[in-house]
């Protein structure tokens, strides 16, 4: 039982991790996608260049003169205000299309996609009056209070500036012909854009490292309740599985280490792979260094091929030596008779020059209580005889 009082230090698991987005809670700076956004926005606009400048001259030239006759019949407004709405909307189309998928792709930088079921569905806890006033005056809430002042004042500060910069320009619109007047107020709008989007990107530069630390720190964890959530895991079947196949995994990479010791690896020929090793200084039996079935066997193989180990082939010895035998163990007494003829024999090959010939290939002799089948099943009297 973890101990609530105890200080969280410690990094938050990945299954922590895991069951915190599951619950639909995830690392996520809404000023990243905003300054996203923004900046889609203005270059898109500076990309179409002149076209979207002309067009909205255009459309504002008409919105703000009227032929006598439509004025005069009050049936034609309804259709040309829908014209202009309609080109104002072709207009900008562009503008929307782009900025809706930034503001997708902006949206997963930090806490990536996820939906979550348990996000959006009602929790009664929060029409609590005591956890609402706990969220209104928590340690986030003013963060979040902090933030918004901040942003809000480098904003207006930004703005503040443009406008007191460019007052002259801004009175004199009033007293400009039409066009002319559009033309310097696109100008302005165009120069606002541009500072209000770095203004955002400043902003989403120290909230989107900001978001995902305090997310972290959320989710830290005590001591105690690391070691009962790494206890809780261990005694899971699926764990407990990939824990053991890992163990087989390195088991069998020191093992397969070992086949290039070996002085022969016996074989049955295809399915069994056994690799002894022999001193013939020390007092001692044979040592099964390596062993595999099927796939395990033929790397066995593969691998004395490489390092130049000889390889002698006998089905049942094979056989015998796997279903009796564990790695590092010393081969059973029952079968040394078995085995030193092809040691001897392994040998031999090795002191083989002009005028000395190895000596002839045994076929050993495996011992009835030795002699198994490919399922490790002694044979019947039957098999033996086949």
């Amino acid at each position: 039982m973890s101990d609530t009082g105890a200080e969280k230090t410690e990094e938050p698991t990945a299954r922590r991790i895991k069951r915190s987005r599951d619950d639909g809670q995830v690392a996520r700076s809404t000023e990243l996608p905003a300054a996203a956004v923004m900046i889609a926005a203005v270059l898109t606009i500076l990309m179409m260049g002149g076209v979207f400048a002309s067009r909205l001259g255009d459309m504002l030239i008409d919105s703000f003169t009227f032929d006598r006759r439509t004025l005069d019949t009050p049936s034609l407004l309804p259709a040309t205000f829908a014209t202009q709405l309609l080109e104002a909307l072709l207009l900008v189309l562009p503008v929307m299309a782009v900025t809706a998928v930034v503001a997708i792709l902006a949206s997963g930088v930090t806490g990536g996609y996820h939906f979550s079921m348990k996000a959006v569905a009602p929790k009664f806890s929060k029409l609590s009056p005591a956890a609402g006033f706990k969220r209104m005056f928590g340690s986030r809430a003013a963060v979040e209070l902090l933030k918004s002042l901040a942003k809000f004042s480098l904003v207006a500060g930004v703005l503040w500036a443009l406008v007191e910069r460019h007052m002259v320009e801004l009175i004199h619109l009033g007293s400009m012909d039409l066009q002319p007047a559009l033309a310097a107020a696109g100008s302005l709008i165009t120069h606002a854009a541009l500072w209000l989007t770095l203004s955002l990107v400043l902003i989403a530069l120290i909230d989107a490292p900001y978001q995902k630390w305090s997310y972290i720190k959320r989710l830290r964890m005590t001591k105690q309740e690391v070691k009962d959530e790494m206890k809780d895991m261990e005694g899971r079947p699926e764990v407990k599985q990939q824990i053991r196949r890992r163990q087989r995994e390195m088991a069998n990479g020191r093992m397969m280490q070992k086949v290039k010791d070996a002085d022969v690896v016996i074989t049955n020929p295809e399915h069994f792979a056994i690799a002894l090793s022999y001193d013939p200084t020390a007092d001692g039996a044979p040592i099964l260094l390596a062993k595999g079935a099927d796939h395990m066997a033929a790397l066995i193989r593969e691998e004395a091929k490489k390092h130049g180990v000889e390889m002698f082939a006998s089905p049942q010895l094979a056989r015998a030596l796997y279903f009796t035998t564990d790695v590092d163990k010393p081969i059973p007494e029952a079968l040394y008779h078995a085995v030193a003829p092809v040691i001897a024999y392994v040998f031999s090959l090795a002191q083989v020059r002009p005028g000395v010939e190895p000596m002839a290939r045994p076929r050993p002799k495996i011992p009835p209580s030795m002699r198994f089948n490919a399922k490790g099943e002694l044979e019947t009297p039957v098999e033996r005889k086949t």
